[in-house]
């Protein structure tokens, strides 16, 4: 579905798709996921929205070769051991300031 003039953009939430995905058993291919967003969608920009964590720099870089754009935010880590990096305010103040020239698809 590659219109040629529309220039669409996917903003993901790393750690709901990674949940998500999990919860169903699978494991997520992001090179095939990027490649299907820009081939069923024509997603010219894919910006995934993750928690920086240092020990991850190798899933980075994969993501990166894959295609998408990383936004990071600061983690934070809990007394139970766990750690979250709320990006859901981010990624809309990104949506607004970042991309003034978005437009609603038409009904």
């Amino acid at each position: 579905m590659t219109t040629g003039t529309q220039s669409n953009f996917a903003f993901i939430d790393s750690q709901n798709l990674n949940l998500s995905i999990q919860n169903l058993g699978w494991k997520l291919d992001f090179a095939r996921f990027r490649a299907y967003l820009r081939d069923t969608y024509d997603v010219s920009r894919a910006l995934i929205f993750i928690g920086y964590m240092e020990e991850q720099a190798d899933l980075y870089h994969h993501l990166e070769l894959a295609g998408y754009e990383l936004i990071y935010k600061p983690t934070l880590s809990y007394k139970d051991g766990s750690t979250k990096g709320n990006v859901d305010v981010e990624m809309v103040m990104h949506a607004i300031l970042k991309c003034p020239n978005i437009t609603r698809p038409s009904s």
